[in-house]
């Protein structure tokens, strides 16, 4: 299974040191810090994505979007050099592929613009693999129930514009392997789409619009594809990363996907921050008094007395450092991060989640290089410096998953 990471500006400040929380880097933020396959020792994806939302000025994406400058120089050089897929001495090659972002106009009722648009960013950014315009539905439905008219305007735009798409690339002969995008309201609905861009030459199909589906009904789609899936044909799962359905979706023919989950994970959910082969972790939550917006409201509104949020911020700080060098108790500590996190939330107790993560030290026993390097700072939920270099670290477990599921199928 092939795992492409989209890209969304995600980088940190190699000047960036964990103790003083200063940085020292200057000039472009994107050509002075580094990707996930320039920090860790191997990439943990096998390919980037990059939505055509991330570098157009009329998206309504609310991702973060290239500057105008970044977008020239983007196609200047091309997708390989600019996100320097190309780093000496890695095993494997990191290959690119582009999306239109059909997310970033799911409101609208016909895309924005044309295959002819879609097709020129992918010349400009130079791309290995290629995804066809396309209109999202959002919406799942049992078979037997009437669609709804817009869905199927949505379904025959796709399935249209996939049809231009791979003529134009085919007449041209354009340097880039097409997938065609699959859009549906249903099992069935997926399985005629599938079956439709076979017939126009598909043998890489994308299959859109499933994220909010339940795991069930993703599953029901592939095997309505299964009816009419070639061999030969390969399946794209368009932003779905549920690891404990690997296998299930391999057997349905799926290839590859793409997801930001395991990154964003590491700052975006409750509790599951720190990813192991066996289990997650809660990081530690202690947020800076001038960086936690909820905090200073508090303090805007005299909840909260700044000297005493400080106080304690700084306290549960060099607590952690303190118990990393077998210097303070755990107990101590977790009654420091129990008393901080009563003042900047109030009505949660996660001492029980924070004594898992400091008892276990998973950082240990990983050998990645993010957690060689940070040690005790990678399970702290503190800026994002430290949060992304977790999901950094979330991304090296998921391709440590995808090789062991990989070997044992060769087994």
């Amino acid at each position: 299974m092939r795992f492409f990471f989209p890209d969304s500006h995600d980088l940190v400040d190699p000047s960036f040191d964990f103790v003083t929380e200063r940085r020292s880097f200057s000039g472009s933020r994107q050509q002075s810090q580094l990707y996930a396959h320039e920090l860790l020792d191997e990439p943990p994806y096998d390919g980037m994505l990059l939505s055509k939302a991330m570098v157009d000025p009329h998206s309504q994406a609310k991702s973060v979007r290239y500057s105008f400058a970044q977008v020239q120089r983007l196609k200047r050089l091309g997708i390989r050099e600019f996100l320097r897929l190309d780093r000496p001495g890695l095993k494997r090659r990191i290959d690119s592929m582009g999306d239109c972002g059909a997310f970033s106009y799911v409101n609208e009722p016909e895309p924005p613009y044309g295959v002819d648009a879609v097709i020129e960013f992918y010349l400009d950014c130079q791309f290995d693999y290629a995804i066809s315009l396309d209109h999202v539905i959002l919406g799942f439905q049992d078979d037997n129930l009437e669609v709804r008219p817009e869905w199927k305007a949505r379904f025959d735009i796709t399935l249209e514009k996939a049809g231009e798409f791979i003529k134009r690339q085919r007449k041209d002969k354009l340097p880039f392997v097409p997938l065609g995008a699959a859009q549906g309201w249903s099992a069935a609905s997926f399985r005629d789409s599938v079956k439709s861009l076979q017939k126009m030459g598909y043998d890489y199909i994308a299959l859109g619009g499933m994220v909010p589906l339940k795991t069930f009904e993703i599953i029901a789609s592939l095997e309505a594809i299964k009816e009419v899936r070639r061999p030969s044909t390969k399946l794209h799962l368009l932003g779905i990363s549920r690891l404990e359905n690997i296998e299930a979706f391999k057997s349905y023919g799926v290839y590859s996907f793409d997801s930001t989950s395991p990154l964003k994970r590491a700052f975006m959910d409750d509790k599951d921050n720190y990813h192991t082969l066996e289990r997650t972790y809660t990081a530690v939550r202690i947020p800076q008094v001038d960086g936690n917006q909820q905090l200073k409201r508090l303090i805007l509104s005299g909840e909260v007395d700044f000297s005493t949020a400080r106080n304690l911020e700084m306290a549960c700080f060099e607590g952690v450092m303190a118990y990393d060098a077998g210097k303070m108790r755990i107990d101590t500590l977790l009654d420091l991060l129990r008393e901080y996190e009563a003042v900047w939330h109030g009505k949660k107790d996660d001492s029980v989640r924070y004594r898992e993560t400091l008892e276990d030290k998973p950082w240990k026993k990983c050998k990645c290089s993010v957690c060689r390097e940070l040690g005790i700072h990678v399970v702290l939920f503190r800026e994002a410096e430290r949060n992304r270099r977790r999901g950094f670290h979330n991304l090296h477990v998921l391709r440590q998953r995808l090789d062991k599921a990989e070997v044992k199928n060769k087994q």
